[in-house]
């Protein structure tokens, strides 16, 4: 029996989450959600696209699960807001595994993750909440990747690496072994990271060197 499923967000990867949860998972997507100042209709993909303000009424968390289907906008901030007020409202968020990706058994996921096609996942790997990895990624054994990290596509994390919170890796970047990714930094495309980095960085090249501007100023993540 399917596990219905409400899908947050009504952009590209709302659009993505719904495809590929349909068709490759136990999952039924029966409505997406959006917050009311962003509803500007009342449907997305044909089912119904409801105020966020009123998934609990209409939607109870005893009976239906959570997807937050953001990009990564603002250092995925924007992502771990959402998905943080929907477990402050009590629900599971599902995780999406393609079939089609290589995930040795020992290898542990959290939940509101997104790991598609041709990603490969080796022994002890561990993945932490609301991840999103792209498609054809290699995250090497022993290696952990920490709440709300988006890794885009083609990127090499070598054995025993750590990637921080709220990092963003580009295309075809890539980590030497044992090399500690800190939080909040923004990995530019192509980019080599063969030492430990700082936290709110930017780092671009090969290898990769830190930019003056900080990764949050220069992704306009709001600072509290």
């Amino acid at each position: 029996m399917s596990k219905r499923l409400i899908v947050i967000g009504a952009g590209e990867t709302a659009n993505l989450a719904h495809e590929y949860f349909m068709n490759d998972s136990n999952y039924e997507v029966v409505a997406f959600s959006v917050h009311s100042h962003y509803r500007k209709e009342n449907y997305f993909k044909n089912l119904p696209l409801i105020d966020f303000e009123k998934i609990s009424v209409l939607y109870p968390k005893d009976d239906f699960l959570v997807f937050v289907a953001l990009a990564s906008e603002k250092l995925n901030y924007n992502r771990t807001r959402v998905y943080q007020e929907v477990k402050k409202m009590g629900y599971k968020c599902a995780s999406y595994v393609s079939s089609r990706a290589f995930i040795w058994h020992n290898v542990k996921i959290g939940e509101n993750c997104f790991i598609l096609e041709n990603n490969t996942l080796q022994p002890f790997v561990e993945i932490g909440n609301n991840v999103i990895l792209w498609s054809g990624n290699h995250i090497g054994h022993q290696s952990i990747i920490k709440d709300n990290v988006f890794i885009s596509s083609h990127v090499v994390i070598s054995g025993f690496c750590e990637v921080g919170e709220n990092t963003f890796i580009g295309v075809n970047s890539c980590v030497a072994d044992n090399v500690k990714v800190a939080k909040d930094n923004f990995i530019g495309l192509g980019s080599v990271i063969n030492k430990n980095t700082e936290e709110n960085k930017i780092y671009r090249g090969n290898p990769a060197e830190a930019s003056k501007i900080p990764a949050k100023k220069f992704c306009k993540v709001e600072v509290n």
